[in-house]
């Protein structure tokens, strides 16, 4: 799969860097509006076990107008997703999407704005605790 996002291989705690995302986020202006945990989603609709995997999607108020205003069809990108789960070998990693690759590799008017979304989502999430 081409690389979309932006990855950290945390050795903290699944549940300790689950807890921490949302206030990092936050520090950078970011909301959690939606919360997936597809271990649970997976076992409900399929009776399938899976590892722990929760996508939060963030969204930054300011920047989704903003990109909204240039084009509505952008809403399809929006929020943007965080994800966290536990590998196989106990680590806990955390991957945002990179806008510059799936925004603005779409649509150069939205270099700029993307380029600070990715600033920002990348701030937040590499203060994570290791």
């Amino acid at each position: 799969m081409a690389e979309l996002g932006m990855t950290w291989m945390l050795t903290a705690r699944y549940e300790d860097v689950l807890a921490q995302v949302p206030e990092r986020l936050k520090v950078e202006g970011f909301g959690v509006l939606t919360r997936i945990d597809m271990k649970a989603t997976m076992k409900e609709k399929l009776g399938v076990d899976f590892r722990r995997y929760q996508i939060l999607g963030a969204c930054n108020p300011n920047f989704a107008i903003q990109a909204l205003g240039m084009d509505l069809d952008v809403g399809v990108l929006l929020p943007c997703n965080v994800v966290v789960y536990e590998a196989d070998d106990g680590t806990t990693v955390v991957t945002a999407v990179d806008p510059m690759k799936t925004l603005a590799g779409q649509d150069q008017r939205f270099a700029a704005l993307a380029g600070d979304v990715r600033l920002r989502l990348h701030r937040a999430l590499a203060g994570l605790a290791s």
